[in-house]
């Protein structure tokens, strides 16, 4: 299975760093949402456009504990999501993000 993506507040991913990572979206919503690489851009821009010191995490679907289901949004564009806490041991790498010369994030090494 091709990788997923999750973006974080630096912040809030180093919070409890000895315990698997929880999102706000897992008591609210039932799970952690999740983007394929196509369509970080657009998520990063939209919910994220005013953050600050945020990451990207690289997760390894076949690390998760965790249902993952692909799902469709209102859109109908179908979108990764974690069903209960992501194992810190699936996430394989931890990205930084900048922004460009046009204010907005970018991506580099997917």
């Amino acid at each position: 299975m091709r990788t997923i993506y999750h973006l974080v507040l630096r912040r809030d991913w180093e919070k409890n760093a000895d315990q698997p990572y929880r999102h706000d979206s897992l008591t609210s919503e039932g799970f952690i949402h999740c983007s394929f690489a196509e369509q970080l851009a657009w998520v990063a821009n939209r919910f994220y456009a005013d953050a600050e010191d945020l990451l990207l995490l690289h997760i390894d679907p076949e690390r998760l504990t965790s249902p993952l289901r692909e799902e469709p949004c209102d859109t109908g564009e179908i979108f990764p999501h974690i069903y209960g806490p992501l194992d810190r041991d699936a996430v394989v790498r931890v990205e930084t993000l900048e922004r460009g010369a046009d204010g907005r994030w970018q991506f580099s090494g997917l």
